[in-house]
């Protein structure tokens, strides 16, 4: 008997095994799917400026990047927002508008180069309608509102051009903000041009982004904005407490309050106190060791540098998990309603979390969503819906303020 009850024993731990592993399978095949079957809208992937820095042809596949078309395709990305993304310092330098219409330029020639595989959009149902032609839709947000250049009709301008969003500010505060990274504030929020500016993005249903400015000035946002208003790629500063470029919890829930959607950011740093940790303490013996030697910040002994750097003090990347915690604190915070993705892919570095390396790990994210029993249709707000709700949301102003 004891020899029959011990076999039965293993059979039973086999068949559980067994059953584990086909439900695993059920729920990897059910999210690539559900990445393949419904828009997947991803508000912040910084190519326009990795293509500018160093070409590669994003229409077929690359070795390098985050983000090609094949990749992308098969993790189920429907719409990316390309980041026409500007230094902070060239406002300083008078080339924040040259380089925002070259980088424009350059998303207009992906879509020159593969016509049957890319189209520009600039409204909710030009994107709507990309994805029915089995197409993907190259959307577009300008972060750093330098290259407006003092002109609010420039917002117009850009408009035009395809931006359907603009970050305010980036690293350092501009003419219109100030940046959470920035320690000089010198508008104390939003500058009188941009006041003026978040009024004139409603009046044009360019929506407003609020990564990267400082908290004096996304609460000014929400003041001055008569319509729902975006973080196109951050996350959630509970788990960074020191972390302005992160969101507080208040911020989350009044940002919610008002409609607004937080896309969430997928660098490690962003995610875990432990990677941001690292990623300050590299910075500070970074600096420390150019200025003391008395090299250039882009140069071949700064690279040197990094590479022994990481070698001594390899660097913890966040997990899935991490990432799903994320999710899990926003949606408990502001509903399901409030969150999407905004990946910040070709824009972190070398800092994913494993797991979500690249365009085509979506369907990982989703799988993470199936196991925490998030329902399809919740999924599907997470994946794109939110973002399109609040696209529409500005446009739908836009045209009833120039009646």
């Amino acid at each position: 008997m004891t020899y029959s009850f011990s076999c039965l024993c293993v059979a039973m731990v086999a068949a559980s095994a067994v059953s584990a592993t086909e439900q695993d399978s059920k729920l990897t095949a059910s999210a690539g799917l559900i990445a393949q079957k419904y828009m997947l809208v991803d508000t912040h992937i910084d190519v326009p400026y990795r293509i500018e820095d160093e070409w590669a042809d994003v229409t077929g596949h690359t070795e390098g990047g985050d983000f090609d078309y094949e990749r992308a395709r098969r993790g189920g990305l429907d719409i990316p927002f390309m980041s026409v993304y500007t230094p902070a310092e060239s406002e300083a330098e008078g080339e924040s508008f040259e380089l925002a219409n070259r980088l424009i330029d350059r998303v207009e020639a992906l879509v020159g180069r593969a016509p049957d595989k890319f189209t520009i959009v600039k409204t909710p149902g030009e994107a709507e309608n990309a994805m029915k032609r089995g197409l993907m839709g190259l959307a577009m947000g300008m972060e750093n509102g330098s290259p407006l250049d003092g002109k609010l009709e420039n917002i117009s301008f850009f408009k035009d051009r395809g931006i359907s969003y603009i970050t305010l500010t980036h690293s350092l505060s501009n003419h219109i903000s100030d940046s959470s990274y920035d320690e000089e504030r010198q508008w104390n929020g939003l500058s009188p041009f941009g006041k003026d500016v978040v009024a004139e993005m409603n009046r044009t249903g360019v929506m407003v982004d609020i990564s990267h400015v400082s908290d004096e000035a996304f609460w000014q946002v929400l003041e001055i904005s008569k319509v729902p208003v975006i973080a196109s790629h951050s996350s959630a500063r509970h788990f960074t407490p020191d972390f302005e470029r992160n969101m507080s919890d208040e911020m989350i829930r009044a940002l919610a309050a008002q409609g607004g959607v937080i896309q969430m950011n997928f660098g490690s740093s962003f995610l875990t106190a432990r990677a941001r940790s690292w990623s300050d303490q590299f910075k500070e013996a970074r600096e420390a060791y150019l200025e003391e030697n008395g090299f250039e910040e882009d140069g071949d002994e700064a690279k040197a540098f990094e590479k022994r750097y990481r070698e001594e003090r390899p660097f913890p990347f966040a997990s899935l998990d991490d990432l799903m915690a994320q999710f899990k604190h926003v949606i408990g915070l502001a509903g399901v309603e409030h969150v999407g993705i905004g990946s910040d892919f070709d824009g972190v570095g070398d800092s994913l979390p494993a797991g979500m390396k690249d365009v085509s790990a979506y369907p990982n994210l989703i799988e993470a969503l199936l196991v925490q029993e998030y329902s399809v249709e919740e999924i599907k707000a997470i994946m794109g819906g939110n973002l399109i709700r609040v696209w529409q949301q500005a446009e739908a102003f836009s045209k009833k303020s120039n009646r």
